[in-house]
């Protein structure tokens, strides 16, 4: 019943994606944004929370002119089909085109309670749009029992679903094992489950995620949906085909290339929820990404930073020792975002051994704000400097909660979105980042966070050598920090891991990478941003701070205008939050 995913733990859902429009949504949208290269908004994310929202507006000002309005059907599942219809006609990409094709992911299980109503709206909007633009792919799981592939909770989920009025086009079958779907396996099910033979596609373990577009395009899946949905009649320009070929080319090099590396490249995740890896999904995509680039395998230590503490020491002295060993042990060292005061000890020994040793670093929101405090510690020997996030009553705040942001509502209520950060002039000559940024002025990441660094103690950080390379447009808050005569040692307040792409590596992550590496690969990834560097946003969403803000004055919270229309746009990927 959630509207958005923007109040859940990172344990409890993995992490919280941000979009360009600031919503708050499920991880999954943060797949599709990669792997399709789309950029989607808060639309793209159905929950039962904003359905039952939107109807229960309706029926309160009366549209529904003094009828029954009904638990599921009609009012429910019409709203999720109407939904549905009017974000699949929203452009996601440079084209401003219409896409040819809307994909939806309906979660859960077949037979929950709770995906009931979406079930049935689906059965309904079958044939609202017809047979020839609606298909159905049934993901399902096939166990392996010592070498044997059972079938039977395909052939139960099949027709379970097929007892609700769905009939799938496609059955996909995940097996949890490197071995391939068996003829015999697939011949079974396509008997007991009244599909054809070519319609039952295996997805088994591959060594990397980046294998599957090219295993499931090796069993015709492509050539399947074309027919199916009669795809042969969308006009496809020269341009458009040319430029499908080379991307063909281009993810097929990577994914192969992969399996070619020796070389490895190792980074000490130092977070607050390691403990659930989906929590840094992102991240660790961005490092991911990032790895391809330079040609090498990514190892990732994960660290939690509450066992760097010296409570940890006395408590538990083998976490203790283990977790220093890991991050004494990488190349380069990675405090993401997080909330609250647990584990910030932690991190700040970490960033502290980065700084001192020359160790590659990067600072993600509460890291780029604890890397202000650690300086402000050490540097400036403020012993007692903190943020007023962990202690209110601070008697030195250097980060402190932003004057705008509402301290009764949490959802919905952060800095949120894709905003500019504008580099300071003569950065230029000398700040690794911008160049990796390909040199631009003014670049766009998406933010999330309640707290920014305290203007009264920027100047005194500033002069002390801890450089702010990059503010808001009006210089007002303080969004970019870099050391100039370190390796590698730079914050942002932003979360650059929202905008990566396998093709297009975040920068700032890039650089960690690279650095990381070798000094010699940090200065060629640096040389080679500045030629090919582009951002991975639509044009129309690189805007100014008073653009956003007057066209997001009439959106409330959960994402409805004062009209009582959806507020903001996009899609090609719909998504059912399973709130």
């Amino acid at each position: 019943m959630n509207i958005d995913a923007g109040t859940m733990r990172p344990t409890e859902h993995g992490e919280v994606y941000v979009l360009n429009d600031g919503g708050e949504v499920d991880l999954d949208l943060g797949n599709y944004e990669r792997y399709l290269n789309v950029t989607l908004s808060r639309d793209n994310n159905i929950t039962t929370g904003k359905i039952y929202s939107q109807v229960i507006e309706k029926e309160r000002k009366g549209e529904y002119l003094g009828k029954t309005v009904q638990v599921i059907v009609p009012h429910i599942t019409n709203a999720i089909q109407d939904w549905i219809e009017r974000v699949s006609k929203i452009p996601v990409d440079e084209s401003g085109e219409e896409p040819d094709v809307c994909m939806v992911e309906l979660g859960g299980t077949v037979g929950d309670i709770e995906s009931a109503p979406f079930v049935e709206a689906m059965r309904q909007f079958q044939f609202r749009v017809g047979h020839d633009n609606f298909a159905l792919i049934h993901v399902s799981l096939v166990p392996d029992m010592h070498g044997e592939q059972k079938t039977k909770p395909t052939q139960t989920t099949v027709h379970s679903l097929r007892g609700l009025g769905l009939l799938p086009d496609l059955i996909a079958c995940r097996l949890l094992v490197p071995q391939p779907l068996n003829p015999a396996t697939k011949d079974k099910i396509s008997m007991f489950c009244h599909v054809a033979s070519e319609q039952v596609f295996g997805v088994h373990d591959v060594t990397s995620v980046y294998h599957v577009p090219l295993l499931l395009q090796s069993q015709g899946i492509v050539d399947f949906l074309r027919k199916r949905l009669k795809l042969e009649t969308v006009n496809i320009t020269k341009e458009m085909e040319d430029k499908g070929r080379s991307l063909g080319k281009r993810w097929k090099d990577i994914t192969m290339g992969y399996e070619r590396l020796f070389d490895t490249v190792t980074i000490a995740l130092v977070g607050k929820y390691t403990d659930l890896k989906d929590s840094y999904m992102s991240v660790t995509k961005a490092l991911e990404h990032s790895a391809f680039r330079v040609h090498r395998k990514l190892i990732v230590h994960w660290v939690e930073s509450s066992d760097l503490e010296a409570e940890t020491q006395e408590s538990a002295p083998a976490r203790y020792h283990d977790a220093w060993r890991a991050v004494v042990g990488a190349g380069g060292i990675l405090v993401p975002g997080g909330f609250g005061n647990r584990g910030t000890e932690g991190m700040l020994l970490a960033i502290k051994y980065a700084r001192e040793q020359k160790v590659p670093f990067l600072g993600i929101c509460l890291g780029f704000q604890l890397a202000v405090i650690e300086w402000a510690r050490n540097i400036l020997e403020i012993h007692d400097a903190t943020s007023s996030e962990f202690v209110p009553d601070a008697k030195h705040p250097v980060v402190i909660f932003m004057p705008e942001i509402s301290k009764t509502h949490m959802g919905g209520t952060m800095r949120l979105g894709l905003r500019p950060t504008v580099f300071e002039p003569g950065t230029e000559n000398w700040s690794r980042v911008r160049k990796l940024y390909g040199g631009a002025g003014k670049i766009w990441e998406r933010h999330r966070h309640r707290y920014e660094v305290n203007p009264e103690y920027v100047k005194r950080l500033n002069d002390s050598g801890l450089i702010f390379a990059g503010k808001d447009e009006k210089g007002e808050r303080m969004q970019i920090i870099e050391l100039p005569d370190h390796p590698f040692f730079v914050g942002l307040q932003a979360h650059p891991e929202f905008c990566t792409r396998p093709l297009n590596p975040s920068p700032p992550f890039l650089g960690l990478i690279a650095a990381a590496s070798e000094t010699s690969v940090l200065d060629e990834q640096t040389a080679f941003q500045a030629q090919t560097y582009h951002p991975p946003h639509p044009k129309h969403a690189m805007v100014g701070e008073a653009v956003l803000k007057n066209s997001t004055e009439e959106v409330f919270v959960n994402g409805v205008s004062k009209d009582g229309q959806n507020g903001v746009d996009v899609v090609q990927v719909v998504n059912r939050d399973e709130a």
